[in-house]
């Protein structure tokens, strides 16, 4: 038997636009061209530095994805550092999330763990009262903030923090800038990315 399969006026309005994928062609490059720049800043950030990096790390290894599913929203990234095995996660993600946010999240996970969570508490007045947050998600790859997702760093907040990390394995440390702030539309994401990595380089670099 057949079936008919209708559309509601506001399914067929998007059908019928033919300006939106032109759009989006356009922003797509936008980010691409940030995610670029971004990439050189960072760069230049980690000269003279000497990282608390996995052992096969690549100070080259870099990576641009562009993908349209994450949680049915497109998104584009960069993974720079990048090092990624089953045993061993270290990188800093930039992340344009269509219809959510931009994030700057430093990723770690393996056999340094221990010194990176000894670092987050020796080191924590250089994350503090800067919109960096911890992640709570079970999971490296949840990109959602707010109650239950994300706890901010603050002075007060030292040894919750220290109670999070504890049992873990791995963590994230993200900072979350929403697509309707003006920073984004003013062209600062990557001055503000480069100041997060900078303030969480201090996690993965050596002290002195």
């Amino acid at each position: 038997m057949s079936q008919l399969v209708s559309f509601t006026p506001s399914e067929i309005g998007r059908l019928a636009d033919t300006e939106f994928f032109r759009a989006k062609v356009q922003i797509s490059e936008k980010v691409r061209q940030t995610l670029e720049l971004l990439h050189q800043s960072i760069k230049s950030e980690l000269v003279g530095k000497t990282l608390l990096a996995p052992r096969a790390y690549n100070p080259e290894a870099v990576q641009f994805v562009k993908g349209e599913h994450l949680e049915d929203f497109p998104y584009q990234y960069l993974d720079f550092p990048r090092h990624y095995t089953r045993e061993d996660k270290f990188s800093f993600r930039s992340l344009f999330w269509w219809g959510h946010h931009v994030v700057f999240a430093l990723i770690l996970e393996g056999t340094q763990i221990r010194q990176y969570k000894q670092n987050v508490i020796d080191r924590y007045s250089m994350l503090a009262d800067q919109g960096i947050c911890l992640c709570l998600s079970p999971s490296l790859w949840e990109w959602k903030s707010g109650p239950g997702y994300t706890m901010e760093l603050t002075h007060d907040r030292k040894s919750e923090a220290a109670a999070v990390l504890a049992n873990r394995s791995f963590f994230k440390l993200a900072h979350f800038v929403s697509m309707t702030d003006p920073l984004v539309q003013s062209g600062q994401m990557v001055r503000i990315g480069r100041e997060k990595f900078r303030a969480m380089l201090s996690i993965i670099t050596l002290a002195g």
